[in-house]
C-alpha cells in the first residue's frame, strides 16, 4: 500500500514516499470469532526531535484484530485481540492498516549526537534554562515595574 495514501500518518510525521508491506490473514478462531492476523513493515522518514530533519526508521508490527459490530462485543474480546469495528458489514482496510502503522511509530526519534545538526549544548532545559534566564526573585516584579511601583 502506498504511504502517500495515509492522510493521518502524514499529519503525524509528515509526507512519506514508498510503500508499506502488509500481510493480512482473515480467519475464524476456535471460539467462532472473526479475526485478522497481520504483519506490516515500512521504512519511514521521521523527524528527529532535536533538529527536525528526517531520519530513516524501519517500523514493523505484528497484530491480531477481532472484528466486532458493537462496543459490547469488543469488551468480550480476550486481551490478545485488539477490536476493530465493522459497520454495515464493511471494513475499510486502508484505515485498519493506517491505525496499526500509527500505533507502531516510535515515541521519539533522534539522530546520533555526532550526526545531528543540533548539538546537546545548543539545547537548554530544566535548570540550565532557568539559569540562563537569570535570577528572577519574584515573577510579579515585572508587573510592579509596569504599574510604576517599586
Amino acid at each position: 500500500m502506498a504511504l502517500a495514501d495515509f492522510a493521518r500518518l502524514t499529519d503525524e510525521v509528515g509526507a512519506q514516499a514508498g510503500d508499506v508491506r502488509v500481510t493480512l490473514d482473515f480467519s475464524i478462531d476456535a471460539q467462532g470469532r472473526r479475526v485478522i492476523r497481520g504483519h506490516l513493515g515500512a521504512e519511514l522518514q521521521l523527524p528527529c526531535r532535536r533538529c527536525l530533519s528526517p531520519l530513516a526508521q524501519q517500523v514493523e508490527s505484528e497484530f491480531l484484530l477481532g472484528m466486532v459490530t458493537s462496543d459490547a462485543l469488543a469488551a468480550e474480546l480476550p486481551s490478545t485481540h485488539e477490536p476493530v469495528l465493522v459497520e454495515n458489514e464493511q471494513l475499510n482496510l486502508l484505515t485498519v492498516v493506517e491505525d496499526e502503522l500509527i500505533l507502531s511509530l516510535p515515541q521519539v526519534v533522534y539522530h546520533d549526537e555526532a550526526d545531528c545538526e543540533v548539538s546537546r549544548d545548543q539545547l537548554t532545559s530544566g535548570e540550565d534554562a532557568a539559569a540562563s534566564r537569570g535570577p528572577a526573585a519574584n515573577p510579579f516584579e515585572v508587573l510592579k515595574q509596569l504599574k510604576g511601583k517599586s
